[in-house]
Formats: structure tokens, C-alpha cells, sequence
């Protein structure tokens, strides 16, 4: 008891102690893939799903001057990657597939823009398929303009909430597109958010409260001349409030997600901050959409962030790509950080020729899934859909801050954890040391124990 006392004293005086980062080992790739059919495939969006496979969305066409229009092209793989089957799904026309989801029946919902169904030039396409990826039922919205969506999820109540753009509706020019469905995509509501410029919305997520939050790009407000925006809306889409972020260039919001704390972490790129030209752009904000810090990363050249998820260990994964010093190839790239930004690694990934990553997502045995692009070939017109997978970190018991040491700052997150749910999940595998679903007085004494080297 006096040993247990002894290290909880320690807790409290470490509590007052600063640190620097440390940078960890590179990850470990599991294997990548490549996957295509007709010469062109883009991949734009991918999720694990409930078999531990993987299921990817993007577009398909043929090579060459004559090759024809795109499809929306839809790829499910098992947990090594290995192709289980194959989909296409559009017209006569130019069809695209930018965003996919499992759904509480086991199929899966999708979200693009078509050019052969609709009212004309590019609608919104919906379409929802079984777990074999066969169709159950495809619409679209919008009007003869330009109407397309970016990003679809499915909702607690089983329906559908999709962003875009839209030429077709709201104050002028382009505007961010929120469409709210049921459960056979039928639509509820639909709203418009922007001013006298332009705004796209490129990712959304659902809330908490119920509401949504979307990040993109506005030229109506804001420093530059184009800056990120994020907006939250309450369940109705009704604006709450919205936020902005950028200088005297171009930025522009690809990924957001809502995170433990209530806050959100946004992916994207940045003209006016870090090296030179463009970079990857990590912003972390609080529940009012006020900026807590932001970071950026890359080379000397043209860089940018795709997608960005909070990992197990509180920290942040990016990927997105980045390019050589002549502007002429450019590789995927993913960086990891820490719950404040600090990059713990970077890694590129590719081969000769132009690869890039446009989603990122953390599985359930802790490391990562990676979709994208990758050219397979010299060709200017051989691309394949490019899919790689990251194993989980080894981890010592007890190191929660994932540093690979059993350290006073494991001790200040078990302290800040004190009676709480294990969350995320890596700190319960590595704090629970007595399987009890807390991070509770048993754990306190199991690691004061290991502190201590007591038997």
C-alpha cells in the first residue's frame, strides 16, 4: 500500500512535467494490392466491413481517345485483399462512385454523380445494393445544372444524409448540397449553405446531437482566396454555425470527423502555410469549430491531405499524397500523429509512376486500411485502384501513448482516465490489465506494480 501511495504521488508530480514527442518506428505494410479490369480505375473511398474485408468505391473507363464514358466501379475484397467480386453501375454516360458504406442490413450504400440518369448534365446518384453488391434501388436529385454528391452516410434512423454541391439551388454560384433521405432514398429534406461565391462540400459526418458536421471549400468567406469550411447543422440542416480557416491563398477541407472530446479534426490542403506550394493541412478545432491547433506536413512541392480518422491511441492518421521536387510523380502518403499533431511518422508508399491515397481508416485489430490510386504503367492512361494494409503497432502493456516505453506519460493518461470507460480501444487492450471495462483502482495497482517491479 505505501509502494501504491509512493506512485500516485509520482502521478501527481509528473502531472507538472513537459515533454517533446519522440518519433516511432515506421509502420509495418501487411501487403498492398492493386485491382482494375480496364486500364482506368480510380479509387476514391474504402471501409472495412462486418466479414473484415474491405469494400472499395470509385470509377472505371477504357483507355485512349476513344475509350468511352466512366462507370461507377465497386470492388470487395476479403481481409487479405484477394478480389471476391467486382461491380459496375451507370448508363450510356459519364457515371462516378465517390463514397461507399456499409449498412445496417449488411449491403451497401453509394454516392456519386451520374450523367446518364436524372434531369441532365450531372445529378446526385444513390444507389443502394445487397451484400453481393446487386442492386435494390437507384435515384438521383438535382436539376438540369450541376448537382453532384461527394460523401454519403447512413443515419441512426436507418436513412441516408448526403453532401455535395449544387449549381441547381440556394443563393448563387455553387453551393454546399445536404440531402437528407429515408431508408428506400426517398427524400426528406434538402438544404443549401454558402454565400454569393463558391462552396462544395468533400466529407460529413453525423454527430453526436444528432446534427451533421461537413467541411469543403468556400470563396465567400473567409481570408483568401479560397479558404476550408466547416459548418454544423443541427438534424434538420439547419445551420448552427459555421467556421473557416486559411490566409491570403488557397485552402481547401477534404476530410472531418467528429472526435472523442467533442471536437473535430479536418484533412486538407494548404497554399499559405508550411514549406512551399502546397501542403498537407491537420487542423484540430473544439465543439464550436474554433481552432485549437493546426499543423501541416509534406516535401518542396505539391502536397496535400485526402482523409483523416482519429485513431485508438487519441492521435490521427492522414493520407493524401505527395510529389517529388520536379512536379513530375508523386506517391501516397500517410503520416500518424500524436492527440496534438506531432508527427510520430510518415511513410510513403508507390512505385515508379503516379500513386496517391484519397482514404484512410483504422481497423479493428488497430492498424489501418489505405485506398487510392496507383499507375501502373508510364501510360498517362493506366491506373488501377491501389490498396494497402498497415499492421497494428506492437505494444508494450501499459504504454498508452503508444511511444513504445512504459513511461510518466502513460501514468498522466491513466490519471486523466481515472474511473472512465476504456476509450479509445487500444487504451483498454493496453490499461484494463484486469479485463473489468474501467481503467479503475485494480489497473492503478497493476501498474504500480509494474512501476515499481513489485511481486
Amino acid at each position: 500500500m505505501k509502494s501504491l501511495i509512493t506512485f500516485i504521488n509520482v502521478v501527481v508530480a509528473v502531472c507538472f512535467l513537459s515533454f517533446e514527442p519522440a518519433l516511432a518506428d515506421e509502420p509495418t505494410v501487411e501487403w498492398e494490392k492493386t485491382i482494375g479490369v480496364r486500364n482506368l480505375e480510380f479509387g476514391l473511398s474504402v471501409q472495412q466491413t462486418s466479414d473484415d474485408g474491405y469494400i472499395i468505391i470509385g470509377y472505371t473507363r477504357p483507355s485512349g481517345p476513344d475509350g468511352g464514358d466512366s462507370d461507377v466501379y465497386m470492388v470487395k475484397t476479403n481481409d487479405a485483399g484477394i478480389l471476391q467480386w467486382q461491380r459496375n453501375f451507370g448508363g450510356i454516360k459519364s457515371d462516378v462512385g465517390c463514397s461507399v458504406q456499409e449498412t445496417f442490413d449488411g449491403g451497401y450504400i453509394i454516392a456519386g454523380y451520374t450523367e446518364s440518369y436524372g434531369a441532365g448534365y450531372w445529378d446526385v446518384y444513390l444507389i443502394k445494393t445487397d451484400l453481393l453488391g446487386l442492386v435494390d434501388w437507384e435515384t438521383t436529385f438535382g436539376t438540369s445544372e450541376y448537382d453532384v454528391a461527394d460523401v454519403v452516410q447512413q443515419t441512426s434512423d436507418a436513412g441516408y444524409i448526403i453532401a455535395g454541391a449544387t449549381r441547381s439551388y440556394g443563393a448563387a454560384g455553387r453551393d454546399v448540397y445536404l440531402i437528407k433521405t429515408d431508408s428506400d432514398g426517398n427524400m426528406i429534406w434538402q438544404k443549401t449553405l454558402g454565400g454569393s461565391l463558391s462552396e462544395s462540400a468533400n466529407s460529413l459526418q453525423q454527430t453526436t446531437d444528432g446534427g451533421y458536421i461537413i467541411v469543403g471549400y468556400t470563396t465567400s468567406y473567409g481570408a483568401g482566396s479560397s479558404d476550408v469550411y466547416l459548418v454544423k447543422t443541427d438534424a434538420n440542416g439547419i445551420m448552427q454555425w459555421h467556421q473557416t480557416f486559411g490566409a491570403s491563398s488557397s485552402e481547401s477541407g477534404s476530410s472531418v470527423q467528429q472526435t472523442t472530446d467533442g471536437g473535430y479534426v479536418i484533412a486538407g490542403t494548404t497554399s499559405s502555410f508550411g514549406a512551399v506550394n502546397s501542403d498537407v493541412y491537420l487542423i484540430k478545432t473544439d465543439s464550436n469549430g474554433s481552432s485549437q491547433w493546426q499543423k501541416t506536413f509534406g516535401g518542396n512541392n505539391y502536397d496535400g491531405g485526402s482523409s483523416v480518422r482519429q485513431t485508438c491511441d487519441g492521435g490521427y492518421i492522414i493520407a493524401g499524397k505527395i510529389n517529388d521536387d520536379h512536379g513530375g510523380s508523386c506517391d501516397a502518403y500517410l503520416i500518424k500523429t500524436d492527440f496534438a499533431g506531432n508527427m510520430q511518422w510518415q511513410k510513403t508508399f508507390g512505385g515508379t509512376y503516379r500513386d496517391w491515397a484519397t482514404s484512410v481508416q483504422q481497423t479493428i485489430d488497430g492498424g489501418c486500411i489505405v485506398a487510392g490510386t496507383a499507375g501502373v504503367t508510364r501510360l498517362p492512361e493506366d491506373f488501377d485502384f491501389y490498396l494497402i494494409k498497415i499492421a497494428s503497432e506492437v505494444y508494450l502493456p501499459g504504454d498508452l501513448d503508444g511511444n513504445r516505453q512504459f513511461d510518466y506519460k502513460d501514468l498522466l493518461i491513466l490519471t486523466d482516465n481515472w474511473l472512465e470507460i476504456c476509450y479509445p480501444p487500444c487504451w483498454c487492450r493496453r490499461a484494463d490489465l484486469d479485463k473489468s471495462g474501467l481503467m479503475d483502482f485494480d489497473d492503478f495497482a497493476g501498474f504500480a506494480k509494474r512501476w515499481f517491479d513489485i511481486e
